[in-house]
């Protein structure tokens, strides 16, 4: 089964933004950086969600977001769904920190429990058909809206959703032109799908 070994984002500041990271969210290893200028506008066409346990963990994370130089998308809020807020990076990528829980059950932390790429894409069917013959498998899909693939050992999940409803689910403008300034590795090989995303062939990383 293929599966995402890591997600690498342009930046055109890696230092600054490498602190950031460190300092919002504790990430290390999980998210690499690369120094690019590559022209873009607008909604990149992707997101990043970290999935936690607990609402005061979502706050917790959200703060020490603002407080590295986020700027605040959608403040934290009950939903249907649970809880979570949107902020975006100083380098402008766009992350939701959510949590499928309503009720605190302790103490805030700082673990994640999980890190999903969420791309927007025009056709979610056809982009499914496009990642099932790279190799990936399924692990839920909702008809032509939203489909999750098995994340196995990947210390990130891959995820597609329709642009626009992506855009809107963290409070963007769907319009965006240029670069996605997001390259992600795997070990399906290298290829660029139908909506431009480009993945590099990467090994997996030694399980301990």
């Amino acid at each position: 089964m293929a599966s995402i070994e890591s997600v690498t984002l342009d930046v055109a500041d890696p230092t600054a933004a490498d602190r950031f990271y460190a300092d919002a969210f504790g990430l290390d290893t999980q998210i690499r950086l690369r120094a690019s200028e590559a022209p873009t506008t607008g909604f990149r066409g992707f997101t990043l969600a970290l999935t936690v346990s607990q609402p005061a963990t979502v706050n917790s994370l959200i703060d020490t977001a603002l407080d590295a130089g986020a700027t605040p998308l959608k403040p934290a809020a009950k939903s249907l769904w649970g809880y979570g807020g949107v902020v975006q990076a100083p380098d402008g990528a766009i992350w939701k920190i959510a949590t499928s829980a309503k009720k605190d059950t302790g103490p805030a932390t700082r673990q994640i429990d999980e890190i999903v790429l969420l791309l927007g894409v025009a056709d979610v069917a056809a982009s499914k058909r496009f990642y099932l013959d790279q190799g990936l498998a399924v692990a839920k899909s909702f008809g032509r809206m939203y489909v999750e693939f098995a994340a196995g050992s990947s210390p990130v999940k891959l995820a597609l959703y329709r642009r626009r409803a992506l855009a809107k689910d963290v409070g963007v403008s769907p319009d965006g032109t240029g670069s996605h300034r997001l390259m992600i590795g795997g070990d399906a090989g290298s290829f660029t799908d139908p909506d431009g995303f480009a993945w590099e062939a990467v090994s997996p990383a030694p399980t301990p």
